[in-house]
């Protein structure tokens, strides 16, 4: 089976995937560990998720460069945040904090595609999807990177996220129970690992719930 070089920009030294999915209890983030520029691999263990707040993590593919300057200023902001009001901020806080730094940047754009996920106030899995502008969006399952255009389709076909046209508006979970999230995330990433030559060698699976965090690793392919 041929890899194919997907239309990913040189100036990219990360590349990679990220995935998120949200339950009705819990929050499943997943990133491959490779970082590569063109056709070559600077390492095989760089993790891309970062935490944010307790309740909150982010994953990223991109520049890395910029990707690290992205979570510095967040993690600054959050901690600003943390002193004036003596509580950590909220996923949707959160999610609302890193569309207005994009955008703050939008002339001079981070190169940095993002996927937000965590549990809400009311203790329900959410998944926030952005754009490099901070244009983003409340939804059951997101993926970015260089095999998201390998593996949302095969998310949309078997998770089918409802229209938020629909009145009333349904929540923006999966029907997934955990586990089913979890089996479902190293499918699509086995899958996208055999066609993008960026995505590889492990796997780092975040499962996030009311008990807290949770960290899974598993091997990819490493050609």
């Amino acid at each position: 089976m041929t890899k194919q070089h997907a239309n990913w920009s040189p100036y990219d030294n990360n590349g990679g995937t990220c995935v998120a999915i949200a339950g009705a209890d819990y929050c499943v983030i997943a990133a491959d560990t490779r970082m590569s520029t063109g056709y070559n691999i600077l390492t095989r263990d760089y993790s891309k998720i970062c935490k944010l707040a307790d309740k909150s993590l982010m994953a990223s593919s991109g520049f890395q460069a910029d990707v690290r300057a992205l979570q510095k200023q967040l993690s600054a902001r959050h901690l600003i945040y943390q002193h004036q009001h003596n509580k950590q901020m909220s996923c949707p806080a959160m999610a609302q904090l890193l569309s207005n730094t994009l955008y703050y940047k939008r002339f001079f754009p981070y190169y940095a595609f993002n996927v937000l996920g965590g549990l809400d106030t009311e203790g329900k899995g959410c998944v926030y999807t952005y754009d490099a502008v901070g244009s983003y969006e409340r939804v059951g399952y997101s993926a970015q990177g260089s095999g998201a255009t390998l593996i949302t389709p095969f998310l949309d076909n078997q998770l089918k996220s409802p229209s938020p046209l629909l009145l009333p508006a349904k929540d923006a979970v999966t029907p997934l129970t955990e586990e089913e999230a979890v089996d479902l995330v190293k499918v699509v990433f086995a899958s996208a690992t055999e066609r993008d030559i960026y995505t590889g060698d492990k796997l780092e699976i975040v499962i996030l719930n009311a008990n807290g965090i949770q960290c899974e690793l598993m091997d990819l392919r490493k050609d």
